[in-house]
């Protein structure tokens, strides 16, 4: 699959990995609908964009309002007749004190943007695609959604049911003509992990994890996982009987 002119809509755009994806698609060609709530970011962004080669509109809105993201939507529809792929990006870590202690507020704030985001974008774009009979979902899922990581329990909560819609959406549309596609990185440097004191396995520099986002997207993978090494060790931990999971995890402090 070629990128030029493939009309993409991408929330989360404004930095860390969407920012980073946003310009690498405008380098292939792209035509881009950046969805974020910092408008003057998405604006540099925009920029950026077509300074590369591609095209940009901004359309800052909060994922978690539905209606806001329908109507963004609807803006770059009429900008550029149509949506061939939406990323579902758009996302938080969490690491705080409030979501540590299980605050509901806070717990549910992760869970609203992480996940509810996710299902306002494909509410906002997935009738479209069906009269269409063609289109691409994504969904930038994570490895913390396998299983429960200490001090994570709103990450992973969002992560693991992110996984779990988009491959639900995935049986449901696919007699449509519309692909989905589920990225699950590790550990990458973004301002997300920035500033933890304790070593994160496998952590991914930003230039070295966009090609991997790319290709599974490009080649319309139903799963992605990566890097390779950590991603083989997590899926097998799927397998191990909860007292080993427990002694080995409950050690683990990425999230510090």
């Amino acid at each position: 699959m070629s990128f030029a002119g493939k009309k993409i809509l991408l929330t989360g755009a404004s930095s860390g990995i969407g920012e980073a994806l946003a310009v690498a698609l405008a380098r292939k060609g792209a035509v881009l609908g950046l969805v974020a709530r910092r408008a003057e970011l998405l604006e540099e962004l925009k920029a950026k964009c077509e300074e590369v080669g591609g095209k940009a509109i901004a359309l800052p809105c909060d994922v978690t309002d539905p209606a806001a993201l329908e109507k963004a939507a609807e803006a770059f529809r009429n900008e550029f007749g149509h949506i061939d792929i939406a990323i579902a990006n758009a996302g938080i870590g969490g690491n705080n004190a409030e979501t540590r202690d299980f605050e509901p507020a806070a717990v549910k704030k992760v869970i609203d943007i992480n996940l509810l985001g996710a299902v306002n974008m494909i509410h906002a774009v997935l009738p479209s695609m069906k009269e269409r009979k063609n289109g691409q979902l994504v969904a930038i899922s994570s490895l913390a959604g396998f299983r429960g990581l200490p001090k994570s329990a709103a990450y992973c909560a969002s992560k693991a049911g992110m996984t779990a819609f988009f491959e639900s959406v995935r049986l449901d549309v696919a007699r449509h003509g519309i692909d989905v596609t589920i990225i699950q990185p590790g550990f990458i440097k973004t301002p997300l992990t920035d500033g933890r004191a304790h070593k994160m396995p496998y952590l991914m520099e930003l230039d070295d994890a966009i090609p991997l986002f790319i290709s599974a997207v490009e080649k319309k993978k139903k799963f992605a996982a990566f890097p390779w090494q950590l991603a083989t060790f997590v899926r097998s931990a799927k397998f191990m009987p909860a007292w080993l999971y427990d002694r080995f995890a409950g050690k683990r402090r990425y999230r510090e």
